[in-house]
């Protein structure tokens, strides 16, 4: 079966951009809310505590990505006895990871208070709150997650964003009721337990009445899940790595500087996830579209489109990075006021920590896509593990700034060089390497010169805050774009990208 790799990217970018933007502006709304009823420490306890179960999600060791792209093949040849099968092995997979996440909250429970540094609000119990978290995430994996993987497979995430708009408006408005009535932490997490309820048994229903013929059945070949065991053995380096590099951040900003330094720390980084994510709405709509084109096209059709992902990448990259950089520090005067305002400085080392990971991101969807897990699989821990020593000492030297420090050093000097000499090894001949590092060392120059001159426009800007923080804003979204039309349009990823977007 050859997907329809455009039309199901253009149907599920547009629903997931609609989820995220609707992810983005909701929680915004919840964490102010949150902030000014309850107090900036209630934030700070919800990213500790986010942070730890992502730890915790270690245990799905990349299992669910390993099967989902070894249903790749068997949907381009039809072979549904396969997908049933691979099915099968995905569900008693998870029940069995359920057990072991819920495990490892029990040995993690003892040492809670050991990362938290200074007071926590005295109406609540760390622990009981753990629990609660414990149980949500133990519930996401044993009431039928294991079908989500057909959707994502079949390149269907718009099903997914669908229920998920749903049941996100459910835990939303209960939640919204608890805080302005009860101001009860408790039963706003409560709510969000039954919404992951409500969302998985959605789920179930409608992947069944879409795909009656999938059922999980049957056991796999010797010879298939050796393959399989190959990519969790390559995604477990792969996970660790990644929610390493995603999450111990935050404890080590917990556990060394407090929680009202996390939760200011996390106020910004809360803004640029939410940009951060509906970037991933356009890599995550491709994905199943490049597994596929990767096994039925050639080298250089998969590299030209790898150059015009690129391209896009760095456009949509460089307009947030302007932005970023001239309206941050207005937006949060305005958000949580000035007290609550960090120093330039590390608004700074965010925009770069930000290019440097959709870098990352770009080469790992086609990393993904491929399920080169194996050959990549020391890559992601070593980052990761550098990142974390170097954040440990740094922090002790340069707070906060040395903690984003470290990250960007063990993503640019051992992540990113390495991902690359990975990518083009497995995937693309190996000439095609220098014409991209040049390539790509290019638009990373060409965006940092166009973030400046915004700078430097913006600072010319001096109104009413709210007046300013507009005027800014079109200047930081047409000034880019004005310039990579004149650079780039004769080029072939611009002439690409514009018959992409007019689809």
């Amino acid at each position: 079966m050859k997907i329809e790799r455009t039309q199901n990217a253009k149907r599920n970018i547009l629903y997931g951009l609609f989820l995220k933007v609707y992810q983005i502006l909701i929680p915004f709304f919840m964490r102010t809310i949150m902030i000014y009823l309850l107090g900036i420490q209630y934030a700070g306890l919800n990213n500790l505590f986010s942070s730890i179960f992502q730890f915790l999600n270690l245990a799905e060791l990349g299992i669910g990505a390993a099967l989902t792209s070894s249903m790749y093949e068997p949907i381009a040849t039809d072979d549904t006895e396969k997908i049933c099968k691979l099915l099968n092995l995905y569900r008693r997979c998870f029940n069995i990871i359920g057990v072991i996440i819920f495990l490892l909250g029990m040995l993690v429970f003892p040492f809670l208070k050991y990362l938290i540094k200074g007071t926590v609000p005295g109406d609540l119990n760390i622990y009981i709150l753990f629990i609660l978290y414990l149980f949500n995430t133990v519930l996401s994996y044993w009431l039928f997650s294991y079908k989500k993987s057909l959707v994502y497979a079949f390149q269907r995430t718009d099903i997914v964003s669908k229920i998920m708009i749903f049941t996100y408006t459910f835990q939303y408005i209960g939640q919204s009721i608890v805080l302005f009535v009860f101001k009860n932490y408790y039963a706003y997490l409560i709510i969000s337990i039954i919404s992951q309820i409500l969302n998985n048994l959605l789920s179930n229903y409608i992947v069944n009445k879409i795909y009656p013929i999938y059922k999980p059945r049957g056991l796999l070949d010797k010879k298939t899940l050796k393959n399989i065991k190959e990519k969790v053995y390559g995604l477990i380096t792969n996970k660790i790595g990644g929610v390493i590099l995603r999450s111990s951040d935050s404890i080590v900003i917990s556990s060394f500087l407090g929680l009202t330094e996390l939760a200011i720390y996390q106020n910004y980084y809360f803004i640029l996830s939410a940009i951060i994510n509906l970037i991933a709405v356009f890599f995550e709509a491709c994905l199943a579209g490049i597994g596929n084109s990767l096994i039925i096209e050639g080298k250089e059709k998969n590299f030209k489109d790898f150059k015009v992902m690129t391209f896009i990448t760095f456009w949509v990259v460089t307009i947030c990075s302007c932005c970023l950089l001239s309206l941050y520090q207005p937006f949060m005067e305005i958000w949580v006021g000035k007290k609550y305002v960090m120093d330039y400085s590390l608004v700074i080392c965010l925009v770069i920590y930000f290019m440097f990971y959709e870098i990352d991101a770009l080469l790992g969807t086609f990393k993904d896509a491929a399920g080169i897990w194996f050959k990549d699989r020391f890559r992601p821990l070593i980052t990761a593990l550098c990142n974390l020593g170097l954040s440990i000492f740094l922090v002790n030297y340069m707070g906060l700034f040395g903690v984003l420090l470290a990250t960007i050093l063990s993503m640019v000097l051992i992540g990113i060089p390495w991902l690359i000499q990975n990518t083009f090894q497995s995937l693309f001949n190996k000439e095609y390497k220098k014409e991209y590092i040049i390539y790509i060392c290019k638009l990373t120059l060409i965006g940092i010169a166009i973030s400046i001159l915004c700078i430097l426009l913006t600072e010319w800007i001096h109104v009413n805050i709210y007046i300013s923080l507009v005027l800014k804003g079109i200047v930081c979204v047409s000034i880019p774009s004005i310039i990579i039309f004149l650079i780039f349009n004769n080029s072939f990823e611009f002439d690409r990208t514009v018959k992409l977007l007019k689809r």
